[in-house]
Parts: structure tokens; sequence; C-alpha cells
């Protein structure tokens, strides 16, 4: 995967289509790295997402809804002022590089007309959006600061003057011709796609190796030739956005990939390709960095809880060991006359052994024969207690470590959504401190939200994918002639098909989800129980999320990730 030059060409192309003089109505930030704008163009509304996320930085048109946060940031208040209602006059791309400036049409505070420009650069972990008023070239504000600490040649600060990023002095590939390529290469030197990459600007390494794939094995002559014909299409704007799937691996582009093998699924437009591509990816990163410390704290506490039932398996030996104590004690009471005193051990019949063998048994010279006894008695009831209380300990870890495995399932399957209702419940439970902030306090009265898919006949079917919405979907949502699925002794979400009659295929869809949405959702044939709603019940003091059930089937599948964004999608 590569957002390059190319890929910015044909995104700023496909933007401009839809969005030219069009007009800003709405700005939101739902992410720190991430700005969603509505624009009005040809009477109709379009979202224009625009991204500096360090791993998935881009720019694209999206049908995807955001949660945003109660109070909006500071650079998207900035925003509002400056470019809301505004027009879009230009959208530019500087040569082939991944900067982006969108010239934004609009009026001041006394009402004269004021043009801003936003620039996207799209650079990796030193992405950036910055707001430019165009007559002094100052920065109005950018989503991330760079003072001169961190780069003296290059300062991005409110009031300071927008210096463009550094070029790296290559060629524009789509004005080059057949001379120039061969100007750039040298076949002694070998690794010809790394010669192109260094030589043009805009060209990724895929790009490069897809270049000297379609020339084969020829002359620099015949990888000039692929190399002017590829820029031609570039030039006229040719794309066709597809995915290609290589073994564990995703590639996309705006051009075929032949130098890959694999499966490649084509879109209808880039921004399509480009959501397709990145649903999940960076929810799933956004999670990841918000959920850090809570998936940090749940491993921690299965080990500890590992540990624990080490150390009750040992004193579990010893206790065992120490029954035989109680054998000792009832013999020396049985045989108190042949001990007077003193002595270190005494030498009995042991009437436990079928043969009729002997038993010495060590003594305590210390203490009295009938000490001695209730000493040896004392041993055996502590080991006794020890043994029933280290078993009782053992399952309630084991059951604790269960807990916990279905809590880290969750954190990595949850939303940004569901993080919140995760640390909700890691408080109510004691793991976390309970923290009262104005900010994040959630009203009483809101319920969980649960994931919705409709199955390829039209059957609704309802997710839960943390214990909070388990719990709702399950006890509050579903109906009792529902079907409520889950995948058999793993960790894993609650899955109900609404209705009490459905096909088989519907069944088999619920199924996927319920394995994908579990932790072996890398796995092949995954086991599915499902039964009535009305089997499930949660015994009493058990552990949120937990339940048992009765009358059930089993159906085996294995998790398509793809079956689950064709179900959402519907």
């Amino acid at each position: 995967m590569s957002f390059d030059g190319i890929m910015t060409r044909a995104v700023v192309h496909e933007l401009f289509e839809h969005l030219a003089n069009g007009r800003i109505t709405k700005i939101k930030q739902p992410y720190p790295t991430d700005l969603l704008i509505t624009v009005r163009a040809n009477r109709k509304n379009h979202q224009l997402f625009l991204s500096a996320n360090p791993s998935f930085a881009r720019m694209q048109l999206t049908s995807a809804s955001f949660q945003n946060p109660a109070e909006p940031p500071m650079f998207c208040m900035l925003l509002r002022k400056h470019i809301e209602n505004g027009f879009i006059r230009e959208i530019k791309q500087d040569g082939m590089e991944r900067v982006v400036t969108f010239v934004i049409e609009g009026k001041n505070e006394i009402g004269d007309t004021s043009t801003k420009h936003l620039i996207i650069e799209i650079m990796g972990k030193h992405s950036n959006i910055i707001l430019v008023d165009e007559s002094s070239n100052q920065i109005l504000d950018s989503m991330k600061h760079l003072p001169p600490s961190v780069n003296r040649h290059r300062t991005v600060l409110p009031g300071r003057p927008y210096v463009e990023p550094p070029k790296q002095n290559k060629r524009n590939p789509l004005p080059a011709e057949k001379t120039d390529v061969l100007k750039a290469l040298d076949a002694n030197q070998g690794k010809i796609d790394r010669q192109l990459v260094q030589a043009f600007t805009g060209l990724s390494p895929q790009t490069a190796k897809e270049i000297v794939h379609r020339a084969g094995l020829g002359s620099a002559e015949k990888i000039a030739d692929t190399f002017i014909k590829m820029m031609q299409n570039v030039n006229n704007h040719c794309y066709r956005p597809n995915i290609k799937l290589s073994g564990s691996k995703e590639y996309y582009s705006v051009m075929e990939l032949t130098h890959t093998d694999g499966k490649s699924q084509y879109f209808d437009s880039v921004s399509e390709m480009l959501e397709r591509f990145h649903t999940g990816k960076a929810e799933r990163d956004r999670v990841k960095q918000q959920a850090h410390d809570l998936e940090r704290l749940l491993r921690n506490e299965w080990q500890k809880n590992k540990k624990k039932i080490k150390k009750l398996e040992q004193t579990i030996q010893q206790a065992e060991k120490a029954l035989s104590s109680q054998k000792y004690g009832e013999l020396l009471t049985a045989n108190l006359h042949l001990v007077h005193g003193g002595e270190k051990e005494v030498e009995v019949m042991d009437y436990y052994d079928e043969n009729g063998g002997s038993l010495t048994i060590p003594l305590d010279p210390e203490k009295t024969p009938s000490e001695n006894a209730q000493s040896y008695f004392r041993k055996y009831n502590k080991a006794k207690t020890s043994l029933e209380m280290g078993r009782q300990q053992i399952t309630e870890a084991k059951e604790e470590m269960t807990y916990i495995e279905q809590l880290i399932q969750q954190v990595e399957s949850a939303s940004v959504g569901d993080i919140a209702d995760i640390r909700e419940e890691l408080s109510e439970q004691g793991y976390l401190k309970k923290q009262v902030s104005k900010r994040n306090k959630r009203k009483k009265s809101s319920q969980p939200a649960l994931e919705k898919y409709t199955s390829t006949d039209g059957t609704d079917i309802l997710v839960g994918k943390n214990n909070k919405q388990n719990e709702y979907l399950t006890s509050k949502v579903a109906n009792k002639e529902d079907t409520w699925l889950h995948t058999k002794n793993i960790p894993g979400s609650h899955v109900v098909i609404r209705g009490a009659s459905f096909s088989e295929q519907t069944l088999a869809e619920a199924a996927n989800i319920a394995a994908y949405y579990s932790k072996a959702k890398d796995s092949a044939s995954v086991p599915v129980d499902y039964t009535k709603v009305r089997h499930v019940r949660k015994p009493n003091g058990a552990k949120p999320g937990f339940v048992t059930y009765e009358q059930q089937s089993t159906i085996f599948v294995t998790p398509d990730e793809e079956l689950l964004y064709q179900l959402r999608d519907k």
C-alpha cells in the first residue's frame, strides 16, 4: 500500500470533480488528527475526510459516520471561524508531491472577501493540516505545531510564515520524456526500481516495482517505454482503483498491480477504495492508542492470576502430603502407652496397613505424648482447610482469567466508543479507580449502542461488543423467541438474530459474525453455539457478560471480514 504522489493526484482529481465551488457547511474534528468537512456542491452534501494520522494519513470522500467529542478542539473552532461557509475554488497539488492546497474563498469579520489555504501534507509521521492566510502567507494555526526547538528551518506555529516542506530535487515524472528516463537509469548499478524512486518524485517503491515488472527482462529502453506509457495514463487520469489481497497482505493502488500474486477487488472511485481499505484499520489504531493502558492492565492481571494458581497448586501439593498427619495422630493416640516422654520417635503397629506392618512416627521430645498427638491433628486440620481454600481460590482465579480473557478480546475488537464502556466496567469491578470527570460524564439513562448487521435475506442481526452491550442485548433487547449465538467455550460477543424464523444462510452469517467478534477470529472452523434466548440465563453473582445456556446446537464457520463489511453496508 502507498499513498504516493500518483495516488494524491488521483484523489485531487476526484475531489475537484465533486467539490469544485462547493460551500463548506460543517466542520468537525472527531479525532485529534482527523477532520470531517461537509461540502454542499451540485445540490448534494459531500463528506470530505482529511487525516494527518501518522500511519493512515490520507484525504478522501467518505460515507462513514464518526462520533464527535462533546467539546470541539481549538483547531476545529478556528477552522469554523475562518472557512465555514466559504467556497472551495481550487484544489491543487504541488507538482507530484503529497502536498495539497484547498483554496477557500469566504468573508472576513467586516464582510470583505478573504481567501484562505487549507494545506494537507501527507508525509507519514510528519503529516499535518495547516490553515494559511493567502494575503500574508501567515499560518493561522495547524493541527500539529512544530516549534524551532524541533525544526529551525521550518517552524509551524500560528503567526509564522508558511514554508513549504523541503524539496527532494527530483524530476516530475509526468512531463518526462524517454531520454529523461534513460538518463536516470544505470544498468550497471542494478535495482532499477530504486533508481526510479530516487530520480522521480511521486513514485512509491510499489509503483516503481510495477513499472519494472511490466517491462519484463527487457532493456533500459523497454523500461523507459513502460514508464512513459504508465505516466501517460496518470496524466490523462486513466485509473483503475483496486485492492489486492496477496497472502496475508493487502495493497491498494489506482493502477493494476501485476507484480504481486493474489485476487484484486475493483472500485468505482478512489475514495471508495480508500474507505474500504482503511475501514477498521485506522479505528483499531486509535483504539490501540486509547486502550493501551487497559490492555496492559488486563494482561498483568491475567499473569497475576496465572502465578497465583501456580503457587496455590504448590500449596495444595504440600497440604495433600500433610493429610497423613491425621493417620499419625490417630495411631499415636491409640498407642500413648508406648510413649513415656522424651522420645524422638515411636514405632507402632499400622492398623491401616492390610499387611499388618509397623510405622515409625516422629515425635517432639519437648512435648508430652498427648501434645504430640494433638499437634498432628492440628496439622491435619490446617492442611484440610488449606486444601479446601486452595481449590476454591484456584476455581475463582480460573474464572477471573476467563473473564479477563473476554475483556482482552473485547478491547481488541472494540471501537473508540466501546472503550468508555469497558473502562466503566473495570471501575465497577475494582480494577480501575473511579474517576469523576465532567468531560467524560455519561448520562445514566443512555443505553449501550449495539452493532447492527442485516443478513442477505433482510433479517436484523445485533451484536454486543463488550459486557455492558452483551447484557443489554441479551436481557433487555432480545425477545424470548429470538436466536442467541456465542462461540463455544471461547471468549466472544453475544449475537442475536431477530425474529423466530430465518434462513440457513442468515444463521451462517450470524455465526460468522459471532466467530469474528471472538478470540478465534483468525482461526478456521470455529464452533458457534446457538439457542433460543429463553434458554439463556445469567447466574446470580456472576461476572458481567457471563451466562449459561442449554438446548443449544453447534455450527462451524470460518470468520470472513469481507462478509461483515458487506452485511454492514446493507
